[in-house]
């Protein structure tokens, strides 16, 4: 009783301090440093369609079964995707860490002490029973703003998956797209090779009749040595591509899972998104969230150091039986209870807490230039995204429109060139023309399609739980 005589005015003191009302500056959302209307955005009427951050990839892709495949690989086997997902699970264990320290630890002890005398007495001291060592009574918020530091650091790492998940299935989805690109380029340049061939078998037919000369004869040989060095250059770069898909899938990439090399599938035609506010969109980003949850944290994070300026009261508390005879142990009479409160304000510490406070403050300041920076990042991506999609449309007609041109060039060169009428070098500029149109539009159109990707990533669509199956 007359422990708690003594701590009873000392807890009485306490319960008056404003506790657990933390010592954190309220937060505030920054005000997004971007523009009010996104740049090339049309006006959409409300409710035409979904939006991306509501569209599932698997919606998003349905016209691709292939894909739609190998990104349902992708999500179970990536390991940057695992890896994003294991730090989640060791933020959570970080997280129940801080909130064991808002309870006591209570241990159970049996401990035997002899103390021998000058004169050759000893005694003995038996003791079993329950212990709360320096328990930290809370009055400042200091355990609590951790907490909240630590809770933040779980949706920070929660985001920073989702993230991660939208970037493979785009990055999957461009890989795969350039792969398609790359076998309608081989079939555009095998055919080109063949043309050349006839094209050189013919000249050297007409050489030996001197309808032609030697030098129309290495130019056809020239032309036909670039076509076969683009075969090669091509053929390297889907082996590339493909290496690029076994490292997204995160295994050995089936043989059936892709095109034969040498037929060309159709490039999959993608939903429109709409685009809506910046402040609609941008703030629906993983990354975005992501920067927003960090900021939280340092925020927390300040309360922390500005509670560790004040008094920290501990309680060390015991319960149990002691006796000098170990059979009494657990007699009548042996049980006792003790409760030590101690009280520690620091003196001098050569401005370590006050060092705190301020490092503790720029990390907030840092904290929002990141979140700020997080959202000129998302706004220019969709920006970007937005400037291919007013352009690459037009784009991709008007190189088409010159496929055709080119290709009735051809036609009409050939036949001039069979009356006479024009000569080998008209009709190896034609050929080549052709070859870089038809080139140039296989590129336009998978840069088109990887546009409508980025669009979608960067308005946040490509996360989906029931997808990921997490």
């Amino acid at each position: 009783m007359k422990g708690l005589r003594t701590t009873a005015p000392l807890l009485l003191a306490a319960l008056l301090v404003p506790a657990c009302s933390g010592l954190a500056p309220s937060y505030q959302r920054p005000p997004a440093p971007v523009a009010a209307q996104f740049p090339q955005a049309p006006q959409a009427p409300a409710g035409a369609a979904v939006a991306a951050a509501d569209l599932a990839w698997a919606d998003f892709f349905a016209n691709d079964a292939r894909l739609r495949r190998l990104i349902e690989a992708a999500l179970q086997n990536n390991r940057d995707l695992r890896v994003a997902l294991l730090n989640v699970e060791q933020a959570r264990e970080q997280l129940r860490v801080r909130q064991a320290d808002l309870w006591p630890t209570v241990g159970a002890g049996l401990s035997a002490t002899r103390t021998a005398t000058p004169g050759g007495n000893s005694t003995r001291v038996y003791s079993a029973g329950l212990q709360v060592s320096a328990y930290e009574l809370d009055l400042f918020g200091r355990l609590r703003s951790l907490d909240d530091a630590a809770a933040a650091q779980v949706l920070a790492s929660d985001e920073a998956r989702k993230a991660a998940q939208i970037s493979l299935v785009a990055t999957l989805a461009n890989a795969w797209l350039a792969l398609l690109a790359d076998d309608a380029a081989l079939q555009v340049t095998r055919q080109t090779l063949a043309t050349r061939e006839d094209t050189r078998r013919l000249t050297e037919l007409r050489l030996q009749y001197g309808a032609v000369s030697r030098l129309d004869l290495r130019q056809v040989d020239s032309l036909l040595e670039a076509a076969r060095v683009a075969l090669a250059q091509q053929q390297r770069q889907r082996a590339l591509d493909r290496n690029v898909l076994e490292l997204l899938l995160g295994q050995p990439l089936p043989a059936d899972w892709l095109p034969e090399e040498g037929s060309v599938s159709a490039l999959p035609e993608l939903p429109d998104v709409p685009v809506g506010l910046p402040s609609e969109v941008l703030t629906r980003r993983p990354d975005v969230r992501q920067a927003e949850a960090l900021l939280v944290a340092a925020n927390a994070n300040i309360g922390a150091a500005r509670a560790a300026l004040f008094p920290r009261i501990t309680l060390t508390a015991s319960a149990g039986s002691v006796s000098s005879e170990l059979s009494g142990l657990f007699a009548a009479g042996s049980w006792g209870f003790g409760l030590a409160p101690a009280l520690l304000q620091t003196i001098f510490d050569a401005g370590r807490n006050q060092a705190n406070v301020r490092s503790a403050e720029r990390a907030r300041e840092i904290a929002v230039a990141q979140y700020e920076r997080a959202l000129q990042s998302a706004f220019r991506e969709v920006a970007d995204a937005l400037a291919g999609r007013s352009t690459l449309d037009d784009q991709r007609r008007a190189q088409a429109a010159q496929v055709d041109a080119e290709r009735e060039r051809l036609s009409l060169v050939e036949l001039r060139q069979r009356s006479g009428a024009a000569s080998t070098l008209e009709l190896l500029d034609a050929q080549r023309s052709l070859f870089a149109a038809r080139l140039a539009l296989v590129q336009v159109q998978a840069a088109q399609a990887q546009n409508g990707v980025a669009l979608y990533r960067a308005l946040g669509g490509g996360w989906s739980e029931a997808a990921a199956g997490r």
